[in-house]
C-alpha cells in the first residue's frame, strides 16, 4: 500500500495541496485529474520521492516495488531497446550487471565466485532467468517488432521510444505503478492493449491521462485535486463526471428536499452500474457503487468553456468530393495516394493514419494551404469550411506578439466591438483583466482556446480539425466533444482522444501510402476488427 499523510505542497505563496490524506490500496487504479496547473504531474513527482513535500510525506509500504513511467525521451540513446526495457526493474538489473562483470573478470577470487553464486539464486528467484523473454513480449504486445530488439534506442522514431519507455515501466510487475500521461503518441492499439493490460493488472496503478476513453477504461478509483485538496471517488471518470454535474445541478437548486437529491442520484447509480458491463472492472466497480455514501460526492470547483459552431447557413445536398488525391513528401516519399470519397447528408468523419504528416498534408490540401500532387478536390457552393491546424504558431508570431487578446481576435471578426469581442473570449475562460494580457505569453492550452474562438466567430458548416484536443484539459475535451456531437454541419477530424472519436465521426476514413480503407463502422468496432486490419495492411505498402 501506498499512503499520504498530512502532504502540504506549496511554491512560495501558491499552496496546491494542504494536509492532504489518502491510501492507496492494491488492486485499484486510481485516475488523477484536476484543472491545468492544479498539480497533477506534482503529486506524482512526490508520490515517487522526486520531489519533496513541504510538509507531511509519502510513504511505501516495506518491500514493495514502485515503477515510474520515464518522461525522459532521449535518456537511453546508446542502451539496447530489451536492455532498457529491463532497466525498469533496477534490483534486478543491478543484479544482473553485477555478476556478468564478474564472469567477464579474468582475474576474478574465489570471493568473487560464491559472490557470483550468491547472486545467481537472487538473480533466479527474482524471476531473472525468464527477463529477457518477458522484456521482449511486452515490446512486440506494444508493436515492437523483434528486429527492433537489439538496436539503439537512437535508431528509433519518437512514437517507439514512447511504447519502449513505456514496457520499461511495467516490466517486472511493480507493487505500484505510475503512469503520467502513459498515451501521449501512442497509437489506438496500443492503447486498447494497454488498458487491457491496466485491467488485468493485480497491483496498483496511480495514472494522470487526458484520455476519457483510457481513464474509464482501467479506473476503479478518480482522486480529483481541486480546492488545494486530493479527494478519492469511486467509480471511472465518467461517473465522476456525471455526478459531478449532477450535484452541481442540485446544489443550484436549493428548494429540493434531501430525499428527492438522494433519490435521484441513487437512480444515476443504478444506470450507470449497469452500463458498466463493458468494463473489465464493472463487477468491483459496482460493488464499490453500492457502498457509496452519496453525500461523499461533491460538485467540482472547476470552469467548462463554452464551445458551439453554430452554422450562417444549412450545408447544401453537393457537400465534398474528393477523386484520385495523392501527395508526396519534399523528400519523395508518398504520404497518400488514390484516395476518393463523397461525403453525404449527416457525415462525420474521422481521419487516420499511421504518419501523422499524411494527415496533416491532407488537411492542408483541403485547406488550399498547399496543392495535391493528383486528383481533385470539388467542394460544395454552400460550403464554408474552417481548419483548425494541429500547429498554429503562424497564428502567434513575433509580429502579433504583443497584442493582447482583444486585438489578437479583433483581426478576425466582422463585428469590431470590444463588448462583442469579450463575449467570445470570455466563452472561453479568458475573463477580466486576463483579455489584455498578450498572446506572446500564452499556453499551448490558451492558445487552442484562441483559436477555437476563431473559428466560431466565423460560424463554419463544415469543419477540419486536426489533433483538436491537443494542450486541452479535460474539461475542455469535454467541451469540445459536446459541441461536436451538437454541430449541425460535416466535419472531417484527426484525434488520440477515442472518446471524441467514438462519439462524434459516424465514418472512418484512413489514408497511406497504398490507398485508403473507408468504413462506417464505430470507432471501438474498427481498431478491433480483424477484416479491417487486413485491409489496412494495404494501404501501408509503399509505393514509388
Amino acid at each position: 500500500m501506498l499512503s499520504v499523510q498530512d502532504l502540504t505542497v506549496q511554491f512560495g505563496k501558491r499552496v496546491l495541496f494542504n494536509e492532504v490524506n489518502l491510501n492507496f490500496v492494491r488492486g485499484n487504479c486510481y485516475g488523477i485529474i484536476g484543472a491545468n496547473g492544479a498539480g497533477k504531474s506534482t503529486f506524482l513527482k512526490v508520490l515517487s520521492g522526486e520531489l519533496i513535500a513541504n510538509r507531511g510525506k509519502a510513504s511505501l509500504e516495506p518491500g514493495n516495488r514502485m515503477a515510474v513511467l520515464s518522461q525522459n525521451h532521449f535518456g537511453y540513446e546508446d542502451k539496447e531497446v530489451l536492455e532498457v526495457v529491463k532497466m525498469g526493474y533496477e534490483e534486478l538489473y543491478r543484479i544482473e550487471q553485477e555478476k556478468n562483470a564478474i564472469y567477464m573478470n579474468p582475474e576474478a577470487t574465489d570471493a568473487d565466485g560464491m559472490r557470483a553464486a550468491e547472486l545467481e539464486n537472487q538473480y533466479g528467484e527474482m524471476g531473472g532467468w525468464t527477463a529477457d523473454s518477458d522484456a521482449a513480449e511486452l515490446l512486440s504486445n506494444m508493436g515492437i517488432k523483434e528486429d527492433l530488439h537489439y538496436k539503439l534506442m537512437e535508431e528509433l522514431t519518437g512514437p517507439e521510444k514512447v511504447k519502449v519507455l513505456l514496457a520499461q515501466a511495467l516490466f517486472g510487475n511493480p507493487d505500484i505503478l505510475l503512469l503520467d500521461e502513459p498515451t501521449n503518441d501512442l497509437d489506438a492499439h496500443t492503447v486498447h492493449w494497454l488498458a487491457d493490460f491496466l485491467a488485468d493488472f493485480q497491483n496498483t496503478v496511480i495514472v494522470v491521462s487526458h484520455d476519457r476513453y483510457f481513464l474509464d477504461m482501467v479506473c476503479t478509483h478518480i482522486v480529483d485535486i481541486d480546492r488545494q485538496q486530493a479527494t478519492i471517488y469511486t467509480g471511472n471518470y465518467s461517473f465522476w463526471y456525471q455526478s459531478s454535474q449532477l450535484a452541481m445541478q442540485q446544489m443550484q437548486n436549493k428548494n429540493k428536499k434531501m430525499e428527492q437529491k438522494r433519490a435521484e442520484m441513487m437512480e444515476f447509480i443504478q444506470r450507470f452500474s449497469a452500463n458498466a458491463s463493458k468494463s473489465k472492472q464493472a463487477t468491483s466497480r459496482k460493488k464499490a457503487l453500492d457502498k457509496l455514501n452519496l453525500e461523499e460526492i461533491k460538485p467540482s470547483s472547476r470552469k467548462y468553456p463554452f464551445i458551439a459552431f453554430q452554422p450562417e447557413r444549412e450545408p447544401g445536398d453537393q457537400i465534398l468530393k474528393v477523386s484520385n488525391l495523392s501527395k508526396k513528401s519534399p523528400d519523395g516519399t508518398t504520404l497518400f495516394s488514390g484516395v476518393s470519397f463523397t461525403m453525404n447528408g449527416p457525415d462525420k468523419i474521422a481521419l487516420v493514419s499511421m504518419d501523422s504528416a499524411a494527415i496533416t498534408a491532407f488537411y492542408e490540401i483541403l485547406a488550399g494551404i498547399t496543392e495535391a500532387d493528383s486528383g481533385t478536390i470539388e467542394w460544395g457552393q454552400t460550403i464554408a469550411p474552417q481548419y483548425l491546424p494541429n500547429e498554429n504558431n503562424e497564428f502567434f508570431t513575433e509580429e502579433v506578439g504583443q497584442l493582447d487578446l482583444v486585438e489578437w481576435l479583433r483581426q478576425y471578426s466582422q463585428n469590431k466591438d470590444e463588448q462583442f469581442i469579450r463575449g467570445f473570449l470570455g466563452r472561453m475562460l479568458f475573463g477580466g483583466e486576463e483579455v489584455h494580457k498578450n498572446v506572446s505569453v500564452l499556453s499551448g492550452g490558451e492558445k487552442v482556446r484562441c483559436m477555437m474562438s476563431k473559428a466560431m466567430l466565423n460560424h463554419p458548416n463544415f469543419l477540419l480539425l486536426d489533433e483538436p484536443t491537443n494542450h486541452l484539459d479535460l474539461e475542455s475535451i469535454t467541451a469540445l466533444n459536446n459541441a461536436l456531437k451538437d454541430f449541425k454541419g460535416n466535419l472531417i477530424m484527426s484525434s488520440h482522444d477515442h472518446e471524441l472519436v467514438q462519439t462524434v465521426a459516424n465514418r472512418i476514413l484512413e489514408i497511406g501510402p497504398g490507398g485508403m480503407v473507408d468504413s462506417l463502422m464505430p470507432y471501438s468496432e474498427y481498431v478491433e476488427s480483424d477484416e479491417i486490419e487486413k485491409k489496412r495492411e494495404g494501404i501501408y505498402e509503399m509505393v514509388a
